[in-house]
């Protein structure tokens, strides 16, 4: 390279050369030992991620930009490369945003943690999109994550979601939202929430604090925030589940053995490992009796004598057709309730099915079979019109 002699001529090192150039030591130095010959070029090897090209290509085409989640995935069909080559691939691919810088705001061990709902699609065996919610619930000192994937975005699933988290770590002694319908319904004159009475209930009887994250900045609630994301990346792009059920399991294993264990960006600890000492300043969950209000969800029985209740049917007595009642499930059972009173009990059941409950339709009254009959409407006669002779019309003419 004429460039490389010129250098040496100006009496820059070898090593000057080579960092200025960017080129190899050896390259410089084979160049100022043959001036006036061209070094030949090595062949330049196939990648290992060329033959897999087209399918990372599809992958980000469908949103998934995870490198963790694409080396899985190439992996098991045979891709023998490493992690750094494939994320240089994926690189220019990416979007690039810029964000406002924004101040860390952390807490003590089993002082808050953030909550927040993510909806995500799936595809059904027929071809149709169909959507789910799922819920987050982050603990900010150890970063361990709580994850269920629910039907409803209402406010008793999202109260049974807190009991379910609260129940497996322990309860903060405060939780952070974003502005919610379910947490808080608005702001007053003064700019004060407006809360959600039945969650304010609930927070009152669990006994933490609620916090709200400032309006349009929800950059506050980072650390859930990127939790959704991570579900939203990490997780759910291999998912191939049957039921909710399934789903919700296969969600847990992740939690266990992937979310929960891996080292955390930030801390550069494992959250398991921090959850250790977050333990010591969380609360127990409160008894079930004292939570017994908010562990129902209300229904209505069809006339046919059922009710849904996550995708399934489930048989009342034919007496509380048309009424609202009252759902618990919990531990493989569903129970119907109505004014204090269990009035069916079933086992659990995937969507789709049906429950028929033992004696549903005793004392039925039995209707008469005959049909009924058929309202008919009336026709009138017609009255008679008196026929004269055209004679008769002619004396009138002639004043007969």
């Amino acid at each position: 390279m004429k460039r490389i002699i010129e250098l040496y001529h100006e009496g820059k090192s070898i090593r000057e050369i080579a960092r200025t150039l960017g080129v190899a030591r050896n390259t410089v130095r084979w160049y100022l030992r043959n001036p006036g010959l061209r070094r030949r070029e090595r062949p330049e090897r196939p990648s290992k991620l060329e033959p897999f090209a087209d399918y990372i290509k599809e992958r980000l085409a469908a949103g998934v930009f995870n490198c963790v989640v694409l080396l899985r995935e190439l992996k098991e069909r045979g891709y023998t490369g490493g992690y750094t080559i494939l994320k240089d691939f994926v690189k220019p691919f990416r979007e690039i945003r810029s964000k406002a810088a924004v101040v860390r705001y952390e807490t003590p061990p089993g002082q808050q943690a953030q909550v927040d709902w993510g909806k995500v699609k799936y595809r059904t065996a027929d071809g149709r999109t169909r959507s789910l919610w799922v819920f987050v619930m982050t603990f900010s000192w150890s970063r361990v994550i709580y994850v269920e994937f629910v039907e409803r975005a209402d406010v008793a699933t999202f109260i049974r979601c807190h009991i379910n988290a609260f129940t497996r770590y322990g309860r903060p002694g405060d939780c952070l939202y974003d502005n919610a319908k379910v947490v808080v319904l608005g702001r007053d004159e003064n700019g004060d929430p407006v809360w959600n009475p039945k969650f304010l209930d609930f927070a009152l009887r669990m006994g933490f604090a609620i916090k709200l994250c400032r309006p349009y900045r929800a950059e506050t609630k980072g650390k859930v925030e990127s939790g959704v994301k991570y579900v939203k990346g990490n997780f759910w792009p291999g998912v191939r589940f049957t039921d909710l059920a399934d789903l919700n399991r296969q969600a847990q294993v992740w939690v266990d053995t992937v979310a929960n264990v891996r080292i955390h960006g930030t801390t550069y600890e494992r959250p398991v490992d921090r959850l250790a000492e977050e333990t010591k300043h969380l609360q127990p969950c409160p008894a079930l009796d004292r939570l017994a209000p908010f562990l129902f969800g209300e229904r209505k029985v069809g006339r046919d004598g059922y009710l849904k209740w996550n995708g399934a049917s489930y048989g009342v007595p034919w007496r509380f057709a048309g009424r609202h009642v009252m759902v618990k499930a919990q531990e493989g059972k569903v129970e119907i309730w109505s004014g204090g009173e269990l009035i069916a009990c079933h086992g659990q059941l995937p969507p789709g099915k049906r429950s028929t409950l033992p004696g549903q339709w005793d004392g039925l009254p039995k209707t008469d079979n005959h049909p009924r009959r058929e309202v008919l409407a009336v026709q009138l006669a017609c009255p008679e019109v008196q026929v004269r002779p055209l004679a008769d019309y002619a004396l009138l003419e002639v004043g007969g």
